[in-house]
C-alpha cells in the first residue's frame, strides 16, 4: 500500500472542480484509492464520497492506493494536488 498525506492550502477546500479532478484521475487506475480525513475513509474514485468529506481549507487528508499500480497511481494523484490544491 502506498500513501501521502497532504494539507489543504486552498482557500474553497476541495470543492467540486478539485473533487473532480482527483475523481477522474483516481477512476484512470485500477488500484483501490482512499481518501480519508477527520477519521473517515471515501473512494476517491466517487465524486459523492469525496463531496460527504466537506473538507475546508487547513484540513489535512491521506491518499491511499492499493493495487498493481498504486505508486503510478499516487504519483497522478500528488501532481493534482499540488496543482494549487495542497502542499
Amino acid at each position: 500500500m502506498a500513501e501521502k498525506t497532504y494539507t489543504i492550502t486552498a482557500e474553497t477546500g476541495i470543492h467540486a472542480r478539485p473533487a473532480t479532478q482527483l475523481v477522474n484521475k483516481a477512476g484512470q487506475f485500477e488500484s483501490e484509492i482512499t481518501l480519508d480525513y477527520k477519521g473517515k475513509s471515501v473512494n476517491l474514485k466517487s465524486i459523492m464520497g469525496v463531496m460527504s468529506l466537506g473538507v475546508g481549507q487547513g484540513a489535512e487528508v491521506t491518499i491511499k492506493a492499493e493495487g498493481p499500480d498504486e505508486e503510478e497511481a499516487l504519483s497522478s494523484l500528488d501532481d493534482v494536488m499540488k496543482q494549487g490544491l495542497s502542499e
